[in-house]
C-alpha cells in the first residue's frame, strides 16, 4: 500500500510540474482542433466502463 502511495504521490507531482511547462512551451500559432478528439471521448469512456466492468465480475 505504501508502493502505491508513492507512486501516486509523484505522479501527481509530474503532473503539477509538467502541465505548466508543455502549456508554456507549446506553439501558439497553431489553431489547435479538438473536434477530432471529442468525437472518441464518450466512446472510450463506455468501453472503459465496459472493460471494468467484465475485470470487476470475471476476474
Amino acid at each position: 500500500m505504501e508502493a502505491l502511495l508513492i507512486i501516486l504521490a509523484v505522479l501527481f507531482v509530474a503532473l503539477i510540474v509538467i502541465l505548466p511547462l508543455v502549456e508554456k512551451y507549446a506553439p501558439k500559432g497553431e489553431s489547435r482542433n479538438y473536434g477530432n478528439l471529442t468525437r472518441f471521448i464518450f466512446p472510450l469512456v463506455a468501453l472503459l466502463i465496459v472493460a471494468q466492468m467484465v475485470r470487476h465480475y470475471f476476474f
